[in-house]
């Protein structure tokens, strides 16, 4: 009985340094090390997310010396979460999310679609870096989605967006699709994150070994540019 009492102690004690260490990491301006992103839980840095975007619609980001953050972390660096987004100028993960210099990693490509160099990015983020989530951020009036929907042809944009239209025939559109349908291009762009999501988990037996070993979370979201707002899909 008393070792058991003991035991439950010493998780007890575990639990709540582990639970410091996320508060400190995320109320103040100390960038992560190693031995803080590895008290982070997949649950907690999706939490973290959560509460950093909360902050930016709400007009109470941190203020954090930048500079300093960037020396602090010029030898080594440990994001506890790594975003796939968009280029749009609109959704930069680290302001949305307010996270600022070594909290995430951010890769970045028109339409927020998943390849092999997203996925071996995203190995490296989680595997060898130790990041514990990962995030696939949409956003509302999507250029590229609109550009799937329309089936644009300009150059290499043309392949670029044979990523995406997948998911266009998921939705079986009735009709002729097209970017003035913004209920579609809606339907779209949620169709397009979740399905980012899924082809993470199928293609990248890594990360797939990470998600069933609780080490790793992974899910999507959607961005709205008119309110600042995410909403978390899956």
């Amino acid at each position: 009985m008393l070792s058991r009492r003991l035991a439950l102690q010493s998780l007890a004690a575990v639990t709540t340094a582990s639970g410091v260490m996320q508060a400190q990491a995320e109320q103040s301006c100390e960038v992560f090390t190693s031995a803080t992103q590895g008290a982070v839980s997949p649950d907690a840095a999706l939490q973290m997310l959560k509460d950093g975007n909360d902050r930016f619609t709400q007009g109470k980001t941190r203020n954090c010396d930048l500079l300093k953050q960037l020396k602090d972390t010029s030898k080594q660096q440990a994001p506890f979460a790594v975003v796939v987004g968009c280029i749009d100028s609109r959704v930069p993960p680290e302001m949305v999310l307010d996270q600022r210099i070594g909290d995430i990693f951010a890769a970045r490509i028109a339409g927020n679609f998943v390849n092999t160099d997203i996925l071996g990015s995203l190995e490296f983020a989680t595997q060898l870096a130790g990041a514990k989530l990962i995030v696939v951020l949409g956003h509302t009036e999507c250029g590229a989605i609109k550009g799937a929907a329309d089936n644009a042809k300009l150059g290499n944009l043309t392949a670029m967006l044979e990523n995406i239209r997948p998911s266009l025939k998921k939705l079986n559109y009735k009709g002729v699709p097209s970017s003035k349908d913004k209920e579609l291009v809606q339907k779209l762009a949620d169709q397009n994150a979740k399905d980012a999501v899924e082809k993470i988990l199928t293609k990248s037996q890594v990360i797939n070994n990470l998600v069933a070993g609780g080490k790793v979370k992974v899910v999507s979201a959607m961005h709205d540019i008119g309110t600042g707002k995410i909403t978390w899909l899956s």
